[in-house]
């Protein structure tokens, strides 16, 4: 049972909450913390109706509200909050890719474990935030077989639901053959095989290239390529396997590996939200052994590690 950490609220009334927070932001000093009680516990539609009656009530918009009262990462967190998915996965996606430095990580991260619908939306965001087309802005600003393979991703052309045993194999010896071989065809192979079968599929074919290989196809992976287009693939592999076990690894390493990498915590915290930070959380303490809570919390501080506590959902034995 995969499940997210926000669910809609009871008894909701978009008008009440729009004229609360009306009155947190317009106040003297800005309530933070009224602004963390009502956003972080309603779900990304009721957020939405939400500022619509705000508009309707005071003529301005709640993002830019936001975004004037409030700094730092608290104001990233309040504001992502505010946009529907397929618009804050176009928003992260925009930086990533026209920031200062491009964000490699963040490309990985949203185009390897989203589903063709999810995908779909996206680049219909992308094009519609920016006015720009998504997989053309991964080709001007990314290179080499990450970018084909990126771009592949971006197609959202994956199979879905279907598997074919009979070619499992044939699949997995190509793959065996592109470890071996590291030719651009190879290369070319390998990530076709990885974006476009479908997740039934995939199973079937790990399974057979370690009958093949005797060897993980992660580890053979890691052994055999380098750089952001190993990163990639091993991600997709990952995704396959157990999304909320990537996600889990994911915010470790974002919290541990490099101090604390805000923008990645932030980014997927909210993400995930209603999808499956539940699960992700569960997969988290059975593997690192302390809860997200308790990192979350050793890491971050003020009202911005509030309103993350408050997404993450955290139960009484994590803290």
């Amino acid at each position: 049972q995969i499940q997210g950490t926000i669910f809609p609220a009871p008894n909701f009334n978009p008008i009440m909450d729009a004229q609360v927070l009306g009155g947190a932001l317009q106040g003297i000093s800005c309530e933070k913390d009224v602004l963390i009680d009502i956003l972080t516990q309603r779900c990304n539609s009721q957020r939405l109706m939400i500022a619509e009656a705000y508009r309707d009530m005071y003529g301005r918009d709640l993002i830019m509200d936001l975004k004037e009262n409030l700094s730092h990462h608290f104001k990233e967190v309040m504001v992502g909050l505010m946009y529907q998915p397929a618009s804050y996965d176009a928003h992260e996606l925009w930086h990533a890719l026209k920031g200062a430095d491009i964000e490699e990580k963040c490309l990985i991260d949203i185009l390897a474990s989203r589903s063709n619908v999810e995908i779909f939306q996206m680049k219909e965001a992308y094009l519609i935030q920016y006015n720009n087309d998504l997989q053309q802005d991964i080709a001007s600003e990314t290179s080499g077989h990450f970018r084909d393979t990126l771009m592949n991703l971006a197609q959202g052309t994956r199979m879905e639901g279907y598997a074919d045993p009979s070619t499992a194999a044939q699949d997995a010896m190509i793959l065996w053959e592109a470890c071996q071989r590291k030719t651009g065809e190879h290369k070319n192979m390998l990530q076709m095989i990885l974006c476009n079968r479908s997740y039934q599929q995939l199973w079937m074919v790990f399974q057979e290239f370690q009958n093949i290989s005797g060897q993980d196809i992660v580890d053979a992976i890691n052994e055999c390529y380098d750089g952001y287009f190993q990163e990639l693939l091993v991600a997709i592999v990952l995704c396959v396997r157990d999304k909320p076990s990537y996600f889990a690894y994911r915010l470790y390493s974002a919290i541990h590996d490099f101090g604390f990498h805000n923008k990645t915590v932030i980014r997927i915290l909210i993400a995930r939200s209603e999808i499956d930070l539940m699960t992700i959380r569960q997969r988290y303490k059975e593997r690192y052994g302390k809860s997200l809570f308790h990192d979350i919390k050793h890491f971050a501080s003020g009202h911005y590690e509030s309103a993350l506590l408050a997404i993450c959902a955290g139960d009484a034995e994590d803290y």
